[in-house]
C-alpha cells in the first residue's frame, strides 16, 4: 500500500509524468500486446493435453486395433509427433474459423457497425476536441455568410449542439486539465461563464 501511495505521489509531483509510472505502464502495454499470442498458445496447449489421454494408446505398444503408430517415427518418439500433430490441428482449426469469420461471413463488419452504433461519440455526442473544431468551423461559416439566413440558422444549430455537450463530464475534465496545464481556460464563444464554472466545480471520484 505504501509503495502504491508512493507511486501516486511521484506521478503528481510537480505536475510532471512519473518515470516510474510510465515505465510500469509501458511494461503493462507490452504484456497486452502479447496477450493474444500467449492466449492462443495456452489455449492450444490446454486442448492438446486434454485430448492426448484419449489417443495416447495409439502411440504405444499396447495398440492392437485401428490406426497404430510405432514407438518412434524417423527416430523421433511417437509421443512428440502425436502432441505436435494435435497442437497443429488445433491451430489449423482456429485459423479456419478465423478465415470463415473474415472472408466468408464477414462478421467483423457487423461487429464494428454495432460497436460504432453503441458509441455515443461516433453518433450524436461530442468529445472536447471535436467540439472545438465543430464550433470553430460553425463560427467561421456564420461570419463568412452574414446575409445567408439558412447558413446562419444551421451555424447557430451547430453552436447550440456544442454548447449542449459543453455541460458534460468530458468537457469538464478537459477544462480542468487545460486550467492545470496552461492556466485559466477562456470562456469559449459557444458557451458561457456559468457553464465554465460548473465544469471547474465538478469533482471526479477517480481524481480525488
Amino acid at each position: 500500500m505504501a509503495l502504491w501511495s508512493g507511486l501516486i505521489a511521484m506521478s503528481k509531483k510537480g505536475g510532471k509524468p512519473s518515470p516510474v509510472r510510465k515505465w510500469a505502464m509501458r511494461q503493462y502495454w507490452r504484456m497486452q500486446q502479447s496477450q493474444a499470442v500467449v492466449g492462443l498458445l495456452l489455449w492450444g496447449t490446454t486442448i492438446t493435453l486434454l485430448l492426448w489421454p484419449y489417443v495416447e494408446w495409439r502411440f504405444s505398444d499396447s495398440c492392437d486395433s485401428g490406426i497404430c503408430f510405432n514407438n518412434t517415427i524417423l527416430g523421433i518418439p511417437a509421443t512428440y509427433i502425436g502432441l505436435v500433430s494435435i497442437f497443429l490441428s488445433v491451430m489449423l482449426g482456429v485459423l479456419t474459423i478465423g478465415y470463415l469469420y473474415d472472408k466468408v461471413f464477414s462478421l467483423w463488419t457487423e461487429w464494428r457497425s454495432v460497436d460504432m452504433e453503441r458509441n455515443p461519440y461516433t453518433t450524436y455526442a461530442l468529445t472536447p476536441n471535436w467540439m472545438m473544431v465543430t464550433a470553430l468551423q460553425a463560427e467561421l461559416l456564420k461570419r463568412s455568410s452574414p446575409d445567408d439566413k439558412e447558413i446562419q440558422e444551421q451555424s447557430e444549430w451547430f453552436l447550440k449542439w456544442c454548447k449542449h455537450y459543453a455541460q458534460g463530464e468530458l468537457f469538464a475534465r478537459a477544462v480542468q486539465k487545460w486550467d492545470e496545464d496552461m492556466g485559466p481556460t477562456p470562456t469559449f464563444w459557444f458557451t458561457d461563464d456559468e457553464a465554465m464554472q460548473k465544469a471547474r466545480d465538478i469533482v471526479f471520484d477517480d481524481e480525488a
